[in-house]
């Protein structure tokens, strides 16, 4: 029976030994500034970046902030951030956003809310980022429809790293893999036709649907050199990895195409319980008239 706090459960994790390599591809270690550095640089964070508008001091709202890190990374790239963080916790929540903040010298503002009542008003943001934080959602629609409601007209939403079951009977064998709901039974996840119903229910069009391997979004901690070799393995168990290298090379079109084609079978036949998609949906300019 879980009785630890979110932050209680991390601090359990980081004082165990074994466990630091999860600890550093959670960032949740410290300093907290060199953690959020390590996450702006990550390929992880530039695929995200490049699904977003350009910046020029727009207003980005960063939900379920957590530590902080991708607040930091849309400040690096010339946001103007709120970070919505209920959590007030000085490790895992707004003081610990609030303390990045003033290392970093960075502008972070921060809001203790809920994301099912957001309290900002329609039509206020650029960009909302979503970082493992939908699948928290005590009311997923409503969660949405908050988004699209807060969204200028043409904005963008960005949802990473969800948690996605292929049924529902599925989700208690996720959460006994989790490495902490154990402890502080905190964790969920949600059909993916549950995800796009609720994102395209609220009125967002949503235009992309990533599966686990189609971007370093979702595949971190490994990287795309480490996801290349996972995902040809096969092929060159038969043909070697030199020959492999280059019948998937990305240099060539044939390459791509046949990567493509690979990274699409083996997605379709993940039904891990808890695998991770993201999601890019947009408030189209129509959608903000009245």
């Amino acid at each position: 029976m879980s009785t630890m706090t979110w932050e209680e459960s991390v601090r359990w994790l980081r004082d165990q030994p074994d466990q630091q390599f999860l600890v550093q591809a959670c960032y949740f270690d410290d300093p907290l500034d060199k953690a959020a550095e390590r996450f702006w640089q990550s390929a992880e964070w530039r695929a995200i970046a490049a699904l977003l508008p350009k910046a020029n001091g727009g207003k980005a709202l960063d939900l379920g902030a957590g530590r902080g890190i991708s607040s930091y990374a849309l400040a690096r790239d010339g946001w103007n951030v709120t970070a919505l963080e209920p959590d007030p916790s000085e490790l895992v929540g707004a003081g610990a956003i609030h303390s990045l903040a003033r290392t970093s010298g960075l502008e972070i503002a921060v809001v203790s809310e809920f994301s099912e009542q957001l309290p900002f008003a329609e039509n206020t943001f650029d960009v909302v980022n979503c970082r493992q934080v939908l699948h928290h959602a005590r009311d997923l629609p409503q969660t949405c429809r908050e988004i699209f409601r807060v969204l200028k007209p043409g904005g963008v939403m960005v949802a990473t790293r969800e948690h996605v079951l292929s049924k529902k009977e599925d989700l208690q064998a996720f959460l006994n893999a989790h490495s902490l709901h154990k402890f502080y039974g905190g964790e969920n996840a949600f059909l993916l036709d549950e995800y796009m119903s609720a994102i395209k229910g609220a009125g967002l069009h949503l235009d992309k649907v990533m599966a686990p391997l189609d971007s370093p979004i979702n595949y971190f901690p490994m990287t795309p050199e480490q996801c290349f070799i996972h995902c040809t393995r096969p092929v060159a168990d038969v043909i070697g990895r030199p020959l492999t290298n280059k019948v998937f090379s990305e240099r060539h079109l044939l390459g791509r195409t046949l990567m493509k084609m690979l990274v699409s079978a083996i997605n379709g036949r993940d039904d891990t319980p808890g695998r991770l998609y993201s999601f890019v949906a947009i408030k189209t300019e129509t959608d903000g008239k009245h």
